[in-house]
């Protein structure tokens, strides 16, 4: 027996037009491109996405047509999102940080029909057009004043594409289950893999975020996404930032420390989002210039471990709430956030700073688990490693016109393979010991690169870390630590592995110390750990 309820279909174009009916004086504020603040408000962004709409109509786009963009977090790239989705069409956002040849292969992977750019990245697509055969337009996206010469063909501006379209459109009805985005991996070999969202999966996971336990979201929230909007949907910001009512602050392309404070403070910013790499700038900025926050309550974090020395610079220093949270391209993202429950909090704060360590706890339409080798469940005990495994309403059955890919990505039920090596605690706290790729095996036993990494990055004098295993005659593999020391800093490998001595087991101190100028991280902002690898090939250590 069925209950007895009305089905509707759930849309990406309903939370555009709850947002401007239920929120009409909230505000989107961006920094934009050309320069300076630009600022509106919901109903506002709803005509000008409307207006788009219909402009894109006139161009000849239609349903399924992917529609590319390579923009900023912006208010323009914002109303690209709904106007592509909603007439039906797919938003496809891409990275411009990625290497050229892996553009021109997602372009031409996806096919897309018109292509929407930013200024900054204009010259990037000059050089690389006459590799997309597919692409039959380019939309600039800045006013006639800032419109520049450009060698694209097909090209318009963005601001005169919609000026004289009317600002109604009847947004169409159709299967929840229609793709509305796509978003490829930055994987480190291979090609990127395309996840294909639908309209469901992205409302979804809108709603089960604004469940989050410790994360209030709401009308009283001011939220600056620096996690960009061209992967993997700005961790979904967009969606349910709009239906809950939030005052959305754009950052634009200024992302270093002073713009990014700056911009907190002026429009109270209570909630930032975004991976280490950026707070890093932002914590090194604010303790040079002597700088403090006003407003700001809580920043969530991922895309990479987060530190427990900028869980307690954040939380000592500036009295704000660093709270990680784990998630892949693939899972829409968000699996887990690491928020303690309130008998964890407020007590013990060694115990707490361990729990915020962690990736978290699940959130609603989200399931895991880890398995060993052979694929058999493990217990949640806090102590058994395997690999884990997630499946839920936000994540993907299979990848983009990939099936080699979709064949090795699943189990036999249907799980996702995340690829990482993980523990979950009896409470529900699941953490990330490493990737299945980068866990050193010495003497049999695991170390962790992940955790010594986190030990290393708190001593003071270094501004990042990275372990990597190196292959040793004896114990088959040892760590290899590679820093970047701070500024001014002349700290050295002995200074370092004492400060570790007292933090890791000694069968867990790495075998040598190397000092770099940088280290190398992917278009996401996530160290390139199979780089590093890579250039220390063949590396003797002093062990040997």
């Amino acid at each position: 027996m069925q209950g007895l309820m009305m089905h509707r279909p759930l849309l990406i174009s309903q939370i555009l037009e709850f947002a401007a009916g239920n929120y009409p004086d909230q505000e989107i504020v961006s920094r934009t491109t050309e320069g300076g603040i630009h600022r509106y408000t919901y109903p506002e962004m709803a005509q000008r996405t409307r207006k788009l709409a219909n402009a894109l109509k006139k161009l000849g786009a239609s349903e399924e047509d992917r529609i590319g963009t390579i923009a900023w977090n912006n208010y323009r790239h914002l109303e690209v999102y709904y106007a592509s989705s909603g007439m039906g069409a797919i938003c496809h956002t891409m990275n411009p940080r990625l290497p050229a040849d892996q553009l021109i292969y997602i372009v031409n992977h996806a096919q897309d029909k018109f292509i929407f750019v930013d200024l900054t990245f204009l010259p990037l697509l000059e050089k690389l057009y006459e590799h997309f055969p597919d692409v039959e337009g380019f939309v600039v996206m800045t006013d006639e004043e800032h419109m520049p010469e450009t060698s694209l063909p097909r090209v318009y501006c963005y601001e005169t594409l919609i000026k004289d379209e009317s600002d109604q459109f009847e947004w169409p009805e159709f299967d929840e289950n229609t793709a509305s985005s796509l978003c490829y991996t930055s994987g480190t070999t291979g090609n990127p893999k395309g996840v294909l969202y639908s309209h469901r999966s992205n409302v979804l996971h809108a709603l089960f975020v604004l469940t989050i336990s410790g994360v209030p979201i709401d009308e009283n929230s001011t939220i600056l996404p620096v996690v960009p909007m061209f992967h993997v949907n700005a961790w979904g910001s967009p969606y349910f930032g709009l239906i809950a009512g939030v005052k959305m602050v754009f950052p634009g392309p200024a992302l270093d420390g002073e713009s990014l404070h700056n911009l907190i403070e002026d429009e109270k910013v209570t909630d930032a989002w975004g991976v280490p790499t950026v707070w890093l700038g932002l914590l090194g900025y604010m303790r040079k210039a002597g700088k403090k926050f006003s407003s700001l309550k809580r920043t969530l974090i991922g895309g990479s471990a987060l530190p427990k020395s900028m869980i307690e610079e954040f939380k000592k220093t500036y009295n704000v709430e660093a709270i990680q949270g784990w998630g892949m391209t693939e899972m829409s993202p968000l699996g887990t956030v690491a928020t303690p429950r309130p008998s964890q909090r407020g007590g013990d704060w060694e115990e707490e700073l361990r729990l915020r360590g962690t990736q978290g706890r699940l959130m609603f339409g989200v399931e895991m688990k880890i398995v060993d080798a052979e694929g058999n469940e493990l217990p949640h005990d806090g102590e058994s490693q395997g690999e884990l495994l997630v499946r839920g309403n936000g994540v993907i059955n299979g990848y983009y016109e990939n099936p080699e890919a979709s064949a090795n990505a699943f189990d036999d039920d249907g799980w996702f393979r995340t690829g990482d090596v993980s523990v979950i605690s009896p409470d529900g706290f699941m953490e990330i010991v490493d990737r299945v790729k980068d866990v050193i095996k010495s003497g049999g036993e695991w170390i962790s690169s992940i955790d010594l990494e986190n030990e290393a990055v708190a001593h003071p004098e270094l501004a990042e870390a990275a372990v990597i295993g190196v292959r040793h005659e004896k114990w088959q593999e040892r760590p290899l630590l590679v820093a970047v020391r701070e500024p001014d800093s002349k700290v050295t490998k002995e200074d370092v592995l004492k400060f570790l001595e007292e933090r890791v087991a000694k069968w867990w101190l790495p075998d040598d110390v190397v000092f770099v100028e940088e280290l190398p991280h992917g278009a996401t902002g996530k160290l390139q750990k199979a780089k590093l690898r890579e250039d220390f090939k063949g590396y003797k250590l002093p062990t040997e």
